[in-house]
């Protein structure tokens, strides 16, 4: 949403509704029809805590970010959503990000597929690919490490 003019999106299918809007901040807000999960959760800015259930008032839910650090040193980018991991943009390009690449936080390292949109995942840190820990065409859920990046 960042990248295009869109400021809002719907969805209704067989009971199930899905909106997302840009909040003032630009940052996505995400609500859901009654009675429904919610699909994925939305990245903002408060501290990670874990997602068991969508609340009742269908306000949005908060999650962690995609880069976290686990290591001294050692930063892990991980998934913003539900969907399939792609290395590269297409079966014939090289791969966006491999082991010994230098990326920066907006290095494109991967896309991950999720309900027909390609996402472009940027590295959201600074350093060298050290692991890919996702194959490609693999699918993905949130949260899920699919980089493991040596800062510096």
């Amino acid at each position: 949403m960042k990248r295009s003019e869109l400021t809002e999106f719907a969805v209704e299918e067989e009971g199930f509704k899905l909106k997302i809007r840009r909040g003032s901040n630009g940052l996505p807000i995400v609500t859901t029809g009654r009675g429904s999960a919610t699909p994925f959760p939305i990245v903002d800015s408060a501290p990670p805590m874990p997602i068991t259930s969508a609340p009742a008032s269908g306000a949005p839910l908060a999650g962690v970010a995609p880069a976290a650090k686990d290591e001294s040193g050692i930063t892990y980018i991980k998934s913003p959503m539900v969907g399939t991991f792609y290395r590269a943009g297409s079966p014939e390009s090289k791969p966006f990000a491999d082991v010994g690449t230098k990326v920066d936080e907006k290095s494109v390292v991967c896309i991950i597929e999720a309900m027909k949109i390609m996402n472009e995942i940027q590295a959201e840190a600074k350093g060298t690919v050290v692991e890919v820990l996702v194959e490609n065409g693999q699918p993905v859920e949130y949260g899920q490490r699919l980089f493991k990046i040596k800062q510096g």
